[in-house]
């Protein structure tokens, strides 16, 4: 980082080149080192760094964190998938009930906007802030320390603080098992013929896929690696693995297990440049739901996350002073082929 740069320095930052952690970081630069009985070489460079790197702490934030604003904040990866949007939308409405107002952002799945986004969120002052499905999110607990802000961790788990998730491990071998029972004793499913597309290396995946493996080998007598096709979060890259699939086997498996509905995007994608008859005895299992997709003409099986429950699981641990850093797993519901469920939008009152 220059001097001349026109980003200045986070606490975030100062903590990196120093090699000290963020709460360190902050001490130094508030004057409570000492009593914390840190090093005066120490604090001397973290102040040098903080001049050179042109660090300017948000006194306004700091002043006010004793009193309350009443904003309370929910950073999400991404709007643009039924599961967030109702994240959202459940968390908005909590909030409300709470007498309080709500701020929701989104970061992209990028480390460094979420920890950008975090230090933004702390100059308005929030009360608290619900970090859901970060990709850091002991970065961002980083900055919440050394803010003095309540934060809580959903959908994927930090290190630091208590975090709310899916049981995506027992998740995972519910949808595997209904996916081969869909399949009859006269013609029934081959271990080579169920494959697991999308995820990355992120909690959620692993155990999803864990699930996934296990299943398989009690029900199928086998598992082989080559199954498990991780393509990430991306609509067009689970597209890609789609076509290298097809055109390598000259057709798609009997039967998926497609990781999230961002996954499944990019199998709909595929689908949308191939006849009908290419995937007309397609079994689909995804670990999303959406009701829209559950109505396709070949069976899609669904898992549908309790985001009710993980909000108000993470509102009432945020209360509690001195929650473990634990994670608390809730679990999924499987949803049957053409099926419709209530969810949050069910709330809105209609204008007409």
């Amino acid at each position: 980082m220059k001097k001349d740069s026109k980003k200045k320095a986070t606490i975030y930052d100062l903590s990196v080149l120093s090699g000290s952690s963020a709460s360190t970081v902050s001490a130094v630069l508030n004057g409570t080192w000492r009593k914390r009985r840190i090093k005066e070489s120490t604090a001397e460079l973290i102040r040098g760094l903080a001049e050179e790197h042109q660090y300017t702490a948000n006194q306004q934030a700091r002043g006010l964190r004793s009193s309350r604003s009443g904003l309370i904040g929910l950073m999400l990866p991404v709007y643009d998938t039924r599961y967030f949007s109702s994240m959202a939308q459940t968390f908005e409405a909590h909030v409300r009930q709470r007498g309080q107002w709500p701020i929701v952002v989104s970061s992209l799945r990028d480390p460094e906007e979420e920890r950008q986004m975090a230090e933004s969120l702390v100059s308005y002052n929030i009360d608290q802030l619900f970090i859901c499905g970060a990709t850091d999110p002991d970065g961002v607990h980083a900055v919440c320390e050394a803010a003095g802000l309540k934060h809580i961790n959903i959908d994927l788990p930090g290190t630091k603080v208590a975090s709310v998730v899916s049981d995506n491990y027992q998740g995972g071998r519910i949808l595997t098992e209904a996916i081969i029972r869909q399949f009859s004793a006269d013609d029934p499913l081959k271990p080579q013929e169920l494959f697991l597309f999308g995820g990355k290396d992120d909690h959620a995946s692993r155990e999803r896929i864990r699930g996934f493996k296990d299943m398989k080998r009690e029900l199928l007598g086998g598992d082989f690696d080559a199954s498990i096709q991780p393509t990430g979060y991306s609509p067009n890259m689970a597209r890609i693995a789609f076509e290298n699939f097809f055109e390598k086997n000259t057709r798609l498996p009997r039967a998926l297990f497609v990781n999230s509905s961002i996954n499944f995007e990019g199998l709909l994608r595929f689908m949308a440049a191939h006849p009908t008859e290419t995937f007309s005895d397609l079994v689909v299992g995804c670990f999303d739901y959406d009701p829209f997709a559950s109505f396709l003409p070949f069976p899609v099986l669904m898992m549908r996350q309790d985001v009710e429950g993980m909000i108000t699981k993470a509102f009432e641990l945020i209360e509690q002073p001195h929650a473990m850093p634990q994670i608390h797993l809730l679990p999924p519901q499987l949803v049957s082929p053409r099926t419709a469920l209530p969810g949050p939008l069910d709330g809105i009152k209609d204008a007409g």
